[in-house]
């Protein structure tokens, strides 16, 4: 009898998988013990499903990549492309049977060009590997995630992500100026340009950013760079209320400032202070609700942020400490990135959304968001990139207390509902995935799915790439 490989045994299937897959690629790149592929099999996000992997595969070429899309569309095997897995959204999550395509190996950087001010790189390079290697030169790579020591440039691509500076230098949209693309059935297509300029045809660059690897893997980017700005210098100012420090963040952006960063810290209670406390020395009091950073990196960073102190007294702060050097705006800003770490302290389990609300639309999510809290009887802590309104409210739960953890998912939702009844989008920075799915079919409508889903069926008519996410 001959079967088809829906009909075959799943032994027989998973062998003529990697017999093929083997036949195109070295040994060690293709994984297939069960205890290895397994810790693949998702991303840091919490509440979403994940499959168990067929295979995983860690490809070193561009060539590879399409031999394994090549094997994917003959044997109509799904692949899942991942980075680090960082996301928090379930966008690199496994469905059952998949390659997983781990893009961690490709971590060259072909190019640092000073004159062109661009770099070319390929997807597996780590954000803060690529940033240090261009600042030897003069030049600055300004997208920074908080996960920038661990996140690869090719999953900042495939969710569009943001960092703590996008306040002044924008997204990671803003810096892909051309990819090239293994397509589904293998194909590698080139798009965009290394020119300053360039409108030829339609905008096949910034489709692909922000596509969760369901159009395309990545296999080489080419990044615009800037000249690599002054040492920032770095003012807190704690606040009584989040009210006050949005009213702050208001001020700050109505008076024309540009700051290099504007993060605000919603601690909530002081379980969190003294977490923050603990972690960072800051020495906050107790009553302190809220912390506001504000850097910047100008000629005479000292008077912008005398200029900034100023705006955030007239709005109630309680103390503002403007640091005198670098060294002290590093200490502030470790309250900073290690916020997230201390609100896992408070419960040991946290989930964190990305809302994003016009600036104008900050103090009415910040206060919702915490009568969500009290209504759910829930700790969630609010950080925020406040100078381009995307937030961040981390619930914290015992995921053991399945009561607890119902609350936290509901909570989660209405968050997400507040942020669109506000005129916001659900997602800023992390992605759709799988977390998101209903969500964003509320905030775009049936249309703009159909739209969604069509271009889709032109990229991936066999629905290969990244199955089951975004719609």
């Amino acid at each position: 009898m001959i079967m088809s490989r829906t009909e075959a045994a799943p032994d027989q299937a998973l062998g003529d998988l990697t017999e093929r897959l083997l036949a195109g690629l070295p040994a060690e790149a293709v994984l297939t013990d069960t205890d290895v592929t397994a810790s693949y099999a998702h991303d840091m996000a919490s509440f979403c499903p994940a499959g168990t992997p067929a295979v995983v595969v860690l490809p070193r070429t561009v060539e590879e990549v399409q031999h394994v899309m090549r094997t994917a569309t003959a044997l109509r095997v799904p692949v899942v492309p991942q980075g680090a897995r960082t996301g928090l959204s379930g966008g690199a999550n496994a469905s059952d049977g998949c390659i997983v395509l781990s893009l961690t190996k490709m971590d060259r950087i072909l190019e640092i060009n000073p004159v062109d001010r661009i770099a070319v790189v390929e997807p597996g390079v780590v954000n803060a590997t690529l940033s240090r290697a261009v600042g030897e030169h003069g030049l600055y790579y300004p997208p920074d995630p908080s996960s920038w020591e661990m996140c690869t440039i090719g999953g900042n691509i495939g969710t569009a992500s943001g960092g703590l500076c996008c306040v002044k230098y924008g997204v990671t949209a803003e810096y892909v100026l051309g990819l090239d693309v293994v397509l589904a059935d293998g194909r590698l297509m080139s798009t965009g340009r290394r020119t300053a300029k360039g409108v030829a045809g339609y905008d096949l660059t910034r489709l692909f950013v922000g596509s969760e690897g369901s159009l395309g893997i990545v296999v080489r980017a080419v990044l615009a760079l800037r000249p690599r700005p002054p040492q920032q210098l770095v003012l807190a100012a704690e606040f009584a209320s989040a009210a006050a420090a949005c009213d702050a963040v208001c001020r700050i952006m109505a008076g024309g400032h540009v700051p290099s960063l504007l993060e605000l810290l919603e601690l909530m209670d002081r379980t969190t202070v003294a977490a923050v406390n603990a972690m960072a020395k800051m020495g906050l009091p107790e009553t302190t609700e809220a912390l506001l950073l504000a850097a910047f990196d100008t000629p005479d960073p000292a008077a912008d942020l005398a200029a900034v102190g100023a705006l955030c007294e007239a709005a109630g702060a309680t103390q503002v400490v403007p640091a005198d050097d670098a060294a002290e705006s590093e200490l502030l800003l470790q309250a900073r990135r290690l916020s997230l770490t201390a609100l896992e302290a408070v419960r040991g389990v946290t989930m964190i959304d990305d809302v994003c609300v016009p600036r104008s639309r900050l103090g009415d999510l910040i206060e919702g968001v915490e009568r969500i809290a009290d209504r759910h009887r829930l700790t969630i802590g609010v950080v925020a990139h406040a100078g381009d309104g995307n937030t961040h409210p981390t619930v914290c739960f015992d995921a053991a207390d399945p009561d607890e953890s119902r609350r936290a998912r509901e909570s989660f939702d209405e968050i997400m509902a507040l942020g669109l009844e506000l005129g916001g989008t659900i997602t800023g920075e992390h992605g759709v995935g799988v977390l998101k799915k209903e969500w964003m079919a509320r905030e775009i409508g049936p249309v703009g799915i159909e739209m969604q889903r069509g271009i889709k069926r032109v990229f991936d008519p066999l629905d290969l790439l990244n199955p089951g996410k975004l719609f």
